[in-house]
Formats: C-alpha cells, sequence, structure tokens
C-alpha cells in the first residue's frame, strides 16, 4: 500500500483507531479506582457500580440507533459530534463535586461513545477496498480486543501515582487528539435511502438493550430474583421479541433487517464474539482475584500480568485476514475457537494457589491468539453480510454483541465462581472462628480481611479461602471449555466456508438469506 491514496488511508485508519482506544479505556478505567471514589464522594458500593456502569448502559442502548443515524447524516459528522460530547462529558467527569454529577458526566459520555464506536468501523468499511478491507479490520478488532487491557493498566498507573482525577486524561488527551485527526483526514460518507428513519425500531432497540444490559449488570449484586432485576429482565425479553417482529415486517425499511440473520456470516460473526467478548470479560472477574487476593498483588501488577495476552491478541487480530484468506474464515474462527478453549482447559488443569502466576500464564496466551484469530473474521462478517447503505448499523450491531456478550460472560463465569467458592470453602472452616467464617462465605477478599481477626486460625483461613477461589475458579473454567466447545462445533456448522463478497443491495426474499454467502 503506496502512494497518496495509501498514506490518506493509513491516516484515517490510526484515526478511528485512536476514537475507538478513547471508548475502550473508558470502559475499564474506573475499575481500577472504585474505593478511592468511595472514599472521595462518601457513597457506597452500589453508587460506585451505577459511575461505571452507567456509561457502558448508554453505550450499549444507543449504538445501533447512533450506527443508523451515522449512515444517514454522515459518518464524519457524527463522529466530529460524538468526539467533542465525549471530550466535554470526561472534563466534566475529572472535575465531578459530587456523585450525582459524576454519574450525570457518565451518561454524557455513554452517549458520546455511542456516536463514535459504530462510525469508526464504518469509517473503514466505506473507506478501504475489498482486499485492504480485512486488514484495516484485523487493526480495529486488536484495538477492540486489547485496548481495555492496555487502558486498564494506564489508569492503574495514574491511580497508584496520583489520582483517580487523572483517569480521564487518557480519554480525553485521545479524543483530542482523535478530533484534529478526524478534522483532516477523514473522508465523508452517506448513504442515501428512499425509506424513513425507523424510529419505531429504534426506540424499541434501546429499551431491550438497556433493559438486558442493566439486568446481566445488576443480577449478581442485587441478586438474580430481586424486583428490579425481574422487571429489567422482563422488559428487555419483551422488548427484543417486539423488535425482532417489528423489523421483520418493515423489511427493507427496518433500521436492522432482521432477515440478513439467515445467512451463515452474519450468524456466525455475531455467536462468535458474543461467546469470545464473554468469555474474555469473565476470565477478567477471575483473573483480579486471583492476582490480587491469592498471590498478593497489587492493583497495578495484577494489571500489567495481563500484558502478555492483551499483545498476542492485538497481533493475532492483524494476522487473522491473512490467514483467513489462505485457509478460509471458518477454519480461522474455528481454529481460534479452539485454541481460546484449550486455554482455558489449561488454566483449569495447571492452576494452583502454590503455582502462582506461571500456573496460568500458559492458558492466558493461548486465548490471547485464540480470541485474536477469531474476532478479526467475525467482525470482517457480520460488517460484509449488510449493505453499503448499512454500514454503521453493522458496526453497532457488532458492537452490541460484544456489549452483550461482556455483560453475559461477567454475569455467567463470575456466578459460577462464586458459587464454587462457596461451596469449597465451607468444608474448609472448621475450628475457624464463627465471625470470621461468615465473613469467608462472603468472599475471598472478605475471608482475608477477616484473618487479622481469626487469632491462631488466621494461617488456616487463608489457606482455606486462597483454596476454595482455586477451586471455584476451576469450576468457572471448565464452565467456559463447555460454551468454547459448542461455539467450536456452531463454527465448523455455520461459518462461512469462503471470504464474504462485499455488500450489496438488500436481498428481496428469504430464499436469497438462506442461500447467500453458504
Amino acid at each position: 500500500m503506496t502512494g497518496p491514496e495509501a498514506r490518506r488511508r493509513r491516516a484515517v485508519l490510526v484515526t478511528v483507531c485512536t476514537a475507538l482506544m478513547a471508548v475502550i479505556a473508558s470502559v475499564s478505567g474506573l475499575n481500577v479506582a472504585q474505593p478511592d471514589l468511595a472514599v472521595t464522594f462518601g457513597v457506597s458500593q452500589g453508587t460506585v457500580l451505577w459511575m461505571i456502569n452507567a456509561y457502558t448502559l448508554t453505550l450499549a442502548a444507543l449504538l445501533l440507533p447512533l450506527g443508523a443515524v451515522g449512515d444517514r447524516l454522515g459518518r464524519k459528522p457524527v463522529l466530529v459530534a460524538g468526539l467533542v460530547v465525549f471530550g466535554v462529558a470526561g472534563v466534566v467527569a475529572a472535575f465531578a463535586p459530587s456523585a450525582e454529577v459524576m454519574v450525570a458526566a457518565r451518561l454524557l459520555s455513554g452517549v458520546g461513545a455511542a456516536m463514535i464506536m459504530p462510525v469508526t468501523l464504518a469509517v473503514i468499511t466505506s473507506t478501504f477496498p475489498e482486499e485492504e478491507r480485512g486488514q484495516a479490520i484485523g487493526v480495529w478488532t486488536g484495538v477492540a480486543g486489547g485496548g481495555g487491557i492496555l487502558g486498564m493498566f494506564l489508569s492503574a498507573v495514574l491511580v497508584d501515582l496520583v489520582s483517580w482525577r487523572w483517569l480521564f486524561a487518557l480519554p480525553v488527551t485521545l479524543a483530542l487528539a482523535a478530533l484534529v485527526m478526524t478534522l483532516r483526514s477523514v473522508p465523508d460518507s452517506r448513504e442515501t435511502t428512499r425509506h424513513p428513519f425507523d424510529t419505531a425500531g429504534a426506540l424499541t432497540s434501546v429499551v431491550a438493550v438497556f433493559g438486558l444490559v442493566f439486568a446481566l449488570q445488576e443480577g449478581p449484586e442485587r441478586g438474580w430474583t430481586a424486583p428490579p432485576t425481574l422487571a429489567a429482565l422482563a422488559t428487555g425479553v419483551a422488548a427484543a421479541v417486539g423488535f425482532v417482529i417489528l423489523e421483520a415486517r418493515r423489511r427493507d425499511a427496518a433500521l436492522l433487517d432482521v432477515r440478513l440473520f439467515g445467512r451463515r456470516p452474519l450468524a456466525a460473526g455475531s455467536v462468535t464474539l458474543l461467546v469470545v467478548f464473554g468469555v474474555q470479560a469473565g476470565i477478567f472477574v477471575v483473573l483480579f482475584p486471583f492476582f490480587q487476593a491469592v498471590l498478593g498483588w497489587s492493583g497495578l501488577l495484577s494489571t500489567l500480568a495481563f500484558m502478555p495476552m492483551a499483545v498476542l491478541m492485538m497481533l493475532a487480530s492483524a494476522l487473522a485476514p491473512r490467514l483467513s484468506v489462505r485457509v478460509g474464515p471458518r477454519a480461522t474462527m474455528a481454529t481460534g475457537t479452539l485454541l481460546a478453549g484449550a486455554g482455558l482447559a489449561l488454566m483449569a488443569l495447571l492452576v494452583s494457589v502454590d503455582g502462582g502466576y506461571p500456573s496460568v500464564l500458559p492458558g492466558m496466551l493461548a486465548m490471547g491468539v485464540g480470541m485474536g484469530l477469531s474476532m478479526t473474521p467475525s467482525t470482517e462478517a457480520i460488517t460484509s453480510t449488510l449493505p453499503q447503505e448499512r454500514q454503521g448499523v453493522a458496526s453497532a450491531l457488532n458492537d452490541v454483541t460484544r456489549e452483550l456478550g461482556t455483560a453475559l460472560g461477567v454475569a455467567l463465569l463470575g456466578a459460577v465462581l462464586t458459587a464454587g467458592y462457596r461451596g469449597a470453602v465451607e468444608s474448609r472452616l472448621d475450628g475457624v472462628p464463627p465471625e470470621a467464617a461468615d465473613a469467608a462465605r462472603q468472599g475471598v477478599a472478605n475471608a482475608l480481611g477477616a484473618a487479622d481477626d481469626a487469632g491462631s486460625a488466621a494461617q488456616e483461613l487463608v489457606r482455606a479461602a486462597r483454596e476454595a477461589f482455586v477451586e471455584g475458579w476451576q469450576g468457572a473454567m471448565w464452565a467456559g471449555v463447555a460454551v468454547m466447545t459448542v461455539l467450536f462445533v456452531a463454527v465448523l456448522v455455520l461459518g462461512p466456508r469462503r471470504p464474504v463478497p462485499p455488500p450489496g443491495p438488500t436481498p428481496a426474499n428469504d430464499t436469497d438469506l438462506v442461500d447467500a454467502t453458504a
């Protein structure tokens, strides 16, 4: 890729990846500062979680409608507006005088992020020619997959060295840089359509995604049978069913033509991203307490431990398009799924309290390569299936799938870990004082905190909690292996046998959908 056009496309790729990094860094950044936020604002853990979750809830809920807005109004102006909103909200959050202002700023950040994220991928698919598009999507996917870990590491550095308020310096700086580069380098593109904007579909999608993600996020904290959780879940499911029925009736005029899920690439790509991002997020839930509570590492060192996995994930994402051309997207996706499942199995088999970091590193490395190989062809399958005039919606669908998978993985693997830990720790509490034993049943961090009051049983309590956590960990890993095995079979059956052709007009009948791109 040489010449002025090649340099322009490289500048576009750098720009959209910088904007994407700003969004991704804000997803996980506040996680490392939860105790600091609680102390600064004098609020409960529930309020702190709202500061974190308000961003991801708003982002996930608005992706589809704002992706469609970008297709209609122009991707460059929507990207510029999103970067401005995102940057201003980040500055407000950094100087927030109260918890209420912080939550409001995070909600506004989510709006800006929902304008940015789908447009970044849509700009790639509308700018790069077919022969270069896969490689560009690979770079984008690597940033989307590994950027969260890199952002978390830099956030941990800032919290340790200065203050949690500096967490917003990184995403705001990235947004500002992306804004300048967007104005200079990104061409405007928009699609014309004879159909009016699908307002009903947009509103229904917002309710569906918000309800489902809220239930998945709040279920572990409030309880799965708590009225708010059940109400959100029921609302989300009902809205999702209504969305499918409504969009099926609107056909070509729909926000998202659900008939397209009859195509193998879209179905396989969506399911793969849902599962892979779910398992990835669930693994983080398991690994952080292992590093901190079992190995006794600091937050900064724990985040640094993820770097080898993140680097391999980003490298594999860039390699995946070339491999997909040589052996086919289905073989590439299946190989990545198989490697990710093998990584989970390695961690389940090798992890131990005494084994430390070396007992989990081989599995982490295998997972990094596997996820990188599976994510890029899955993303390209989704964007290539929808027609050119719906690339903002295609990108948004890709992002919504990731967000839903993340929430689902954290909820399910976290629940398996918690149940496994509580079952394992109970048999190890003989001789431990009742109050310390009650604390240990709540979690490994609670057990370590109660050890000082356990007297002569302190070391026994610490050992029991750590061993019980590892046993619960193994249950969560084997659950992940089972999920990845099912995905591997699904990819072999449903995965696209050959590279997906460039997007064309929306098929006119269901027969086209079933037969196309088999």
